[in-house]
C-alpha cells in the first residue's frame, strides 16, 4: 500500500478527517492537501448530477479523472499516485468522508448562468 492509499484508508475507516489521517496527508501532500482540507471544510466540494466541482481560488475545476486546472495539466505526473492537485485531493476527501455538497441539478445548466 502507498502513502495515497494509506490516509485514503484511514479516511474510509474512520469516516472523518481524524488528526491522523490529517497528518498522513500532509506528509505526503503539504500545500495542497493543505488547501484541499480547506476546500472540503468550507464545503467547496460540488456533487451534481453530471461532475463533481471543486471550487478554486480563480475558477471551478471539474474533477472527473483528473482535474481541469493548470496544476494537474503543467505540474502531475500522471505516473505518479502522489502527484495529485488539491482539487483532486478535496474531492477524494470529500467522498471519503461523506462531505460533499450535493446539488440536485446539472452542473452544465448551472455552468451557463456563471
Amino acid at each position: 500500500m502507498n502513502a495515497v492509499e494509506e490516509w485514503q484508508a484511514a479516511l474510509e475507516d474512520d469516516g472523518e478527517l481524524t488528526p491522523d489521517a490529517t497528518e498522513r496527508l500532509l506528509a505526503v501532500h503539504g500545500t495542497r492537501g493543505r488547501r484541499a482540507i480547506e476546500a472540503v471544510t468550507e464545503r467547496r466540494v460540488k456533487e451534481y448530477r453530471d461532475f463533481v466541482v471543486v471550487v478554486g481560488y480563480e475558477d471551478e475545476y471539474v474533477v472527473e479523472d483528473g482535474c481541469t486546472c493548470k496544476d494537474s495539466e503543467y505540474n502531475i505526473d500522471p505516473d505518479d499516485p502522489e502527484s495529485l492537485c488539491w482539487h483532486v485531493l478535496a474531492y477524494e476527501i470529500a467522498r471519503r468522508v461523506d462531505e460533499m455538497d450535493h446539488h440536485d441539478m446539472w452542473y452544465s445548466d448551472v455552468r451557463d448562468f456563471l
